[in-house]
């Protein structure tokens, strides 16, 4: 059996499981920012899967709408609510995306799906990434998150496309748990203090 047949059994098995688990955590969350964001909690955003197939990624939202008069260009750490900020500095934001695994688009480990109008700018060896479905963690993440640059994080999801093994993942998930409870070179979730991606100049 490949392995690409037992990691979507475990995908499956375990973003059910996880979801069952975090079931209250949801609701709860979901229920404040029903609330807190005039009731729109998740937020949906296309991003490129395997083969550069389009989906749609789910997220709890963790910032304001722009308001009549504000700046088309305000910086998006300046429209984190308070609730985000807390909710994205324990990941909480990347529950939803827990059904995302389930449909299969996304994989629990794999490279994170990033924005649809940065696909023109990979190089050859970066577009591999996409041989394989995003995660909701991966090697990158626990790797340095937003502490490295855009190179090195593709390297880091390249290296791991070639790599990929049940163990590799297994302590992936183990680093990124671990990150969680004690967050040490990773913070915000990928382009909200990052600086956008415009091609790699080498």
């Amino acid at each position: 059996m490949k392995y690409q047949i037992i990691k979507r059994v475990f995908d499956f098995l375990s973003a059910v499981i996880a979801f069952l688990l975090l079931s209250p955590i949801f609701i709860i969350i979901t229920f404040c920012l029903i609330i807190t964001n005039n009731g729109k909690p998740f937020f949906f955003q296309q991003r490129p899967g395997k083969n550069e197939k389009i989906f749609k990624i789910i997220k709890f939202k963790t910032m304001r709408d722009l308001k009549p008069g504000d700046e088309t260009n305000i910086h998006s750490l300046n429209r984190v609510t308070k609730l985000g900020a807390f909710i994205r500095k324990y990941s909480i934001d990347e529950i939803p995306q827990l059904i995302n695994v389930i449909k299969g688009d996304m994989s629990v480990v794999g490279p994170r799906p990033l924005l649809i109008q940065y696909l023109p700018l990979y190089n050859a060896l970066q577009k591999k990434r996409h041989t394989v479905n995003p995660g909701i963690t991966g090697w990158a993440q626990v790797m340095g998150r937003n502490a490295i640059s855009w190179e090195e994080k593709f390297e880091f999801d390249v290296w791991y496309v070639n790599n990929q093994t049940f163990i590799l993942d297994l302590k992936i998930i183990f680093l990124t748990v671990k990150g969680i409870i004690i967050p040490k070179g990773i913070n915000n979730n990928e382009g909200t203090n990052m600086p956008e991606f415009t091609g790699t100049k080498k």
